[in-house]
This record gives C-alpha cells, structure tokens and sequence, in this order.
C-alpha cells in the first residue's frame, strides 16, 4: 500500500536553549530561511546603518583594493603547511590585504593592525584567523572525545574557554568546528569531527558555534566560527584525506548537509570549502554547493573562505587548466576568500578586464567581508582584541585548567570493566604502569592542539597518578613497547615485566602517537600500532588484572583487548589536564559518564558499519538451518555486529530502566506523543547517564534507516535515586526526504526505542496518521 505524504513544513527556527530533548525545535533543510532575523538576534546589528557604512567604504574602494580584502595569508608564527608569502607586511601597507592567520598573540596581532589602519589609504582593519580546534593554549579533549561526552553544556564551555583565550591574543577567527559526517575511522581527520550521528552532529556543533560566537559577536571575548568542511569530506573514497566523493542528492542532503544547514540558522560567521571533489566537481568550485545551496536556498550571510591552497589544488584536480582559471571558477562559484594562495590577488584584475568575473562578483565578496568586520566592532575599536593585560590575566587560567580537566574527565568513555576492576582498589600498594603513552606529554594533547605547550604545560598519566596517589601507592613505570611502526622488537619488554611483576594491577597506556591522528593521516590498520600489542600478550601471561588506558584519535581494532583485558578505558587525548582527569576516573573520583559517537568495528574489513544502516532484502541472520548456504546479509567470518555500538559506554554503577510509557500510541502531523521511561541508580555509585532516544520507520517510500537518533538526555543520578525522562515526538522527527525529494513525514508504523546505548534498548510501537 502506498504510504500518505503528509504536508509537512519543518521549521528551521534554532532553539534557544541546547536542550537535548525533542520539544526542542531542530534545525532541518527547507527551502525557507530565516537569515533575517539571524543578522539581529545572533550578530547584533543594524542592518541600516551597517549597510551604509559598507556602501560609503566601497565606493571609496579600488579594484586592488577590493581584491585584497578577498586574500588570506600566512603571517610569522607557527606554519600551517609550507605555504608564506614573506612579502605580506608590504602587503599591508599598500591596503591590499583583507586577513592574516597563524599570527598570534595581542602584541603582533596590534603591530600589523595598526600598520592596515594607520598606515594605509582607508584605514580597513585586518582579520586575524588561527585553527582553534579544541583548545587555543589551554587544551581540551580532542574533538571526538569531546562529543564522546554527548555534554552540550561541557562541550560549549570548552568552545568558551577557547573563544575567549584566543581572543585575548588578538585573534578575531577560529577555523572551526568541523562538522563533517563520517563513517570511516581509517580516515584520519575524523577526530576533529563529532562521528557518525547527524543528530548528535546537530547538537555538538551548535554548541560549539554557541561557545565560539556566544550570544553577540561585537563582544571582544567572541570569535567568529568557521563550518567546515562544505561539504561530504568526510566520506573520502577508502578513508584516504582528499580523496573523492560521490553520493547520491538524497544522501547528500539526509547525511552531510544539515549540520551545515544547521549552523547557518544559528548564524555562524563564514563557512570552508573542502579539499575533496564532489560528483565530479571540487567544493571550492562548486556553484551547486555554495551559490545554490549555502546562499540560494539557505540564506547564508558570512562569507565563504577557501582552505589551504584549495584554489590551485584545483588544477590538480583537473577541473581547471591554470591557477588564473582556478581563480575565476572559484569566486564565480561562491568562494569568498583564498586562503594562502593568492590567486585572486594576482588574477583577478586581469580576469575582471576579460569578462571572466564581474565587478558586481567581486562587490559582493568584499561585502560579505566587510559585514563580518563590522559586526566583530572592528571599524568602531579595530585593537579591542589585542589587550595584553587581557591576555595575560585570560592564558591558562586556573579556571579555564579547571574547566579542562572536568570536560576530559566527562568525554571518557568506559568501554569493558569485568568484575568491577575498575576504579582501582583502596587497598592496593603498588600499580605497573606500562606504555609509550603513559608519561607523553607531547602526545598528551592529541594533533590540532592550538598553541598548546607539548613540552612543560601537559599532565601525563604518571603525574596524575602520582599527584593522586602520592606516597600510598607505588607507581612501578616502565614504557615498555613503542607505537611506532616500526616498533617490532621486545627491546623494553623486560623492564615492564618485572614493573608488573612486583605490582597488584597492570595500568597499560597505549594507543597512537597524536601524529597519526589528525589531517593526512590516514590508516590501513586500526589495530594498536607497533609491538603494544606483543606486550600486553606477554603481560597477560602473568595472570594480573590488565586495565588498557587508549589514547587516540579514531575508532580502533580492539578484539584482542576485548576478549583479555580486565578493563578498558577510551580517553581519547585528553588535554592539558589529561593526567589529572584520567587518575580521577581510574582511582574513581569521578564516575565515566561518555559514550561512543562512533561505533567501533572488529576490524576493517567492516567499515562502514554504523548504526543506522539499512535492511537488506535479505537481512543478516546467522540461521544456518540443516546445513545450507546461509544468503543473508553477512560475513561468512565475522560477526556483522560493532564491537562496541555508537551510544555505547558503561559506567561504576547500574542503571535500570523501566518499560517504556507511551502517552498515546497514534499521532497526526500536527498532534505529539510523549514517551516516559524511569531510570533507576540501583549501583553503589552516584553517576550520569545518557538516555537515548531512537526512532524507525517501518515502512517509507524510499528503504528507511533501522534505527535513528532522534533526541537524548544526559542527567546526574544518585545511588538509590529514580528519575524520569520524557521525549516529545512530533511529525517534524518523522520527517526524510521522500522518494520525490520532498521532505515530510509519511503516515504508517514506527518503532521507538529508548535506552543505554543503540544496541541496548527497548521498544514501543506507535503509528503516525493522516489526520
């Protein structure tokens, strides 16, 4: 039977509290937009009188002038790639540069502005941009980690912290967050992402946008955000960084588009282009991409900025002929500004006198700047973010350290804890801690870590047990094994055995070297890397408890550890205070609370495998009736199960939930139904738990997911305490893109499940009609 479409609008109203439960409107994509009334209630501003200052300030404007507000340039500091151009000072001073990143600091933040406003024709401040990922000097959990904590409110205030550190050294512009959806952990990138989940995707780029920008931009403790990367980067063919990309519109749009679509309604400020070629055509010059999409359809008001070289990179790609070329289809399409490479710069005059780009193009590039200049109140008090007593009082603060090692200690995730191994016993006198990564400092604070120190700052996991602990314990350390690959021999093997041969419990750090993590990073194995493994076999023959500590930037092939290991614990790289806020979870000072954002697969022969995939029309079974080839959908050596689900965690106690309570089991497009479910603490722990909301639709006209997110709630629950959770479902959570590409609810049958993790629920049936 075929199903009814029901006349679905999805608002695309941002909700104005972060709230995870689903009475709070989401953003979804619609052909509306309400970029309007993002200009005033997100940016603060006069539109008017904002408009008339940009039009008095243009008019004023050569076409070199102009151009050069459209070029972005590596200034001294630290190096992103291996790209300067070492003349960008004289650049300056002829007003024929819009924007510096990777020069820091409130001191030469303010000498190179006060060369652009007092040195130069019309006096246009400069834009000062850096890759504040996760962190600017104090560093938090690296990205994943951090969504790890499904903690919007702990994942906003390290997007604060970072907003306001970075500020403090002159900075007007961070390169984040990344919002890419992605299924492949061989890719390296995935760390600076929130996993696989739109829905979580959603949330945890809202609130880092929130936590960047704040609630008025003019603020000088705020940032501009930057969305990156537009778009499908992170669906690199074979997980290899930069390689293509090709999806369907109906995946394009269901997957990749609405954590953009997103944060466009939230009124982040500029939005990056993306190395990779979509269908054949590359982001940064992709007019379907951003002129369609992003401005067209969506409304979108900050401007566009190219990443690194990805202008030229296009003659690579072999989509332009030459770097004049390259130019012309990237500011045609929509690309505000060119990060690095100066190809606008240096052609787009010639292009203008040829036809090839239009003034009125350019004009409105140089706008879209300009406006975002405004907003930050740089034509009002261009030094305001270079305040040295500021960023002295602001760096490294005791409260932002504090606020580091609590959003470490909430992004760890307890994935295996056999007969309550951990946290460590009162009573024990000595712990072997084993690893290359339990006394790494330059490891501790992962890959993109600002300008964090990876020398002095950093607290290893020997410090923080040792801080913790003191004199009560011995610490036996030895490292042991190397994560290098070429770390095949038992050269420290000895020394850790005879560390954990005179020790109670065996504490083994292990995982990647931050350099494997990150861009350009990509791996063929996800197992742990180098002679770890060998050791831990070696040190399970002395029939002590094991407890695996994981550092790393992706999910990892962890069978062996599954199966042997006591207990494992998924830190992640947990920041500066990543030694501290490890010891208060091993020694059980703090309850872990995290879950996976992504799931973690047996080996890679699995990927993708996630926990919205589809039935086949021949689903997985492993009834292997009378002997018979079994033609489900499966491997014929392999579970086809995650090893560890997405949602998965446990913690030092036990929650219970109750049978779900539906307020009604049918609902129309414009009526709700409640779902209720008490969650009880029966452990020995006070403790948080994540209570997930999901949701399937039976039957669609297009296959439909198995399982979806759709709504979760992260709530503190003391020993012995219940608590109830309600979820509002509404038409709008029902809604997809339909098989005509409209997008709507469809009335029939759905599932709805609620609980600990996506493979550890319950469920209830309700159907959605047509009145």
């Amino acid at each position: 039977m075929k199903k009814k479409l029901l006349p679905l609008v999805i608002s695309c109203v941002l909700a104005s509290s972060l709230t995870s439960g689903l009475s709070v409107a989401k953003p979804a994509l619609s052909n509306t937009s309400n970029s309007s009334s993002v200009s005033k209630e997100i940016w603060q501003d006069d539109r008017q009188a904002m408009d008339t200052f940009i039009n008095e300030l243009m008019a004023k404007m050569t076409l070199k002038e102009k151009i050069g507000q459209l070029d972005l340039q590596a200034g001294k500091g630290q190096l992103t790639g291996s790209y300067r151009n070492k003349n960008y000072a004289k650049q300056i001073k002829a007003g024929h540069l819009g924007a510096i990143f990777n020069t820091t600091g409130a001191k030469q933040t303010r000498m190179l502005q006060e060369i652009a406003v007092e040195e130069t024709r019309l006096g246009i401040p400069l834009l000062f941009g850096y890759d504040t990922i996760h962190g600017f000097k104090t560093i938090f959990p690296l990205s994943l980690g951090e969504a790890a904590s499904w903690d919007l409110e702990a994942i906003e205030k390290s997007a604060r912290v970072s907003a306001r550190e970075s500020a403090a050294a002159g900075l007007h512009w961070t390169f984040a967050p990344m919002v890419d959806i992605s299924r492949d952990p061989r890719w390296g990138r995935i760390s600076e992402g929130a996993g696989e989940d739109v829905y979580l995707g959603n949330q945890v780029a809202l609130a880092r946008v929130k936590g960047f920008q704040g609630d008025d931009l003019s603020k000088p403790d705020t940032v501009m955000a930057t969305a990156k990367h537009f778009a499908v980067y992170g669906a690199a063919e074979g997980g290899r960084d930069y390689n293509s990309t090709d999806v369907s519109e109906r995946s394009l749009r269901s997957l990749y588009l609405p954590p953009f679509k997103a944060l466009v309604d939230a009124g982040v400020a500029t939005i990056m282009t993306a190395f990779n070629d979509l269908n054949g055509v590359p982001a940064t010059g992709n007019d379907y991409l951003l002129n369609d999409i992003l401005r067209d359809e969506w409304g979108f008001e900050g401007f566009v900025v190219t990443d690194y070289t990805a202008v030229e990179e296009m003659v690579d790609h072999g989509f332009a002929k030459d770097s004049k070329h390259a130019a012309e289809l990237a500011l045609n399409a929509g690309a505000d500004m060119d990060m690095v490479g100066q190809n606008y710069f240096k052609h787009l005059e010639a292009s203008v006198k040829e036809g090839k780009v239009s003034i009125e193009t350019i004009d409105k590039s140089v706008r879209r700047i300009l406006a975002m200049k405004y907003r930050l109140g740089l034509f009002e008090d261009p030094y305001r973010y270079s305040n040295e007593a500021n960023e002295k009082r602001e760096t490294l603060s005791k409260e932002n350290l504090a606020a580091a090692r609590d959003v470490a200690r909430k992004s760890m995730v307890l994935l295996k804890n056999d007969n309550q191994t951990l946290p460590l016993a009162a009573d024990l006198t000595s712990i072997a801690l084993i690893g290359p990564l339990a006394d790494s400092k330059a490891d501790m604070i992962g890959s993109w870590a600002g300008r964090g120190d990876r020398k002095k700052q950093p607290v290893t996991v020997l410090e923080g047990l040792q801080a913790k602990l003191g004199d009560k314990v011995k610490i036996n350390y030895a490292k042991g094994a190397s994560y290098n690959y070429k770390g095949n021999t038992n050269k420290g093997f000895g020394a850790a055995m005879v560390a954990a041969k005179k020790s109670d419990v065996i504490v083994a750090v292990m995982g990647e070297s931050e350099k494997m993590t990150g861009e350009a990073s990509s791996r063929t194995s996800l197992t742990l890397p180098g002679n770890q493994l060998a050791l831990l076999r070696e040190l399970k023959k002395l029939r002590k408890p094991i407890v695996l500590v994981l550092m790393n930037g992706r999910p990892l092939n962890l069978n062996w550890a599954d199966e042997k290991a006591d207990a494992i614990l998924e830190t992640w790289y947990a920041g500066t205070m990543g030694g501290h806020a490890i010891a208060d979870v091993l020694v059980g000072d703090y309850n872990p609370s995290g879950k996976l954002p992504m799931s973690f697969p047996r080996n890679v022969g699995q990927i993708p495998v996630y926990h919205s995939m589809k039935n086949t029309g021949r689903p997985f079974s492993e009834d292997l009736t009378g002997g018979a080839r079994n033609y489900s959908s499966r491997y014929e050596n392999l579970e086809n199960t995650p090893l560890y689900a997405f949602g998965h965690g446990l913690s030092y106690t036990q929650f219970d939930y109750s049978d779900i309570e539906l307020s009604s089991d049918t609902m129309t497009e414009t009526s709700t139904i409640e779902a209720k479910v008490k969650v009880t603490n029966s452990g020995n722990y006070d403790g948080e738990e994540v209570v997930q909301l999901y949701i399937q639709d039976l039957v669609g006209s297009v296959t439909r997911p198995v399982k979806e997110l759709k709504g979760f709630e992260k709530l503190m629950i003391k020993k012995g305490e219940t608590k109830e959770v309600s979820f509002t479902i509404s038409a709008d959570d029902l809604a997809f893109y339909r098989r005509d590409m409209s997008y709507g609810a469809e009335a029939g049958e759905f599932k709805l499940y609620i609980g600990t993790a996506s493979d550890n629920t319950q469920s209830a049936s309700f159907s959605l009609t047509g009145s």
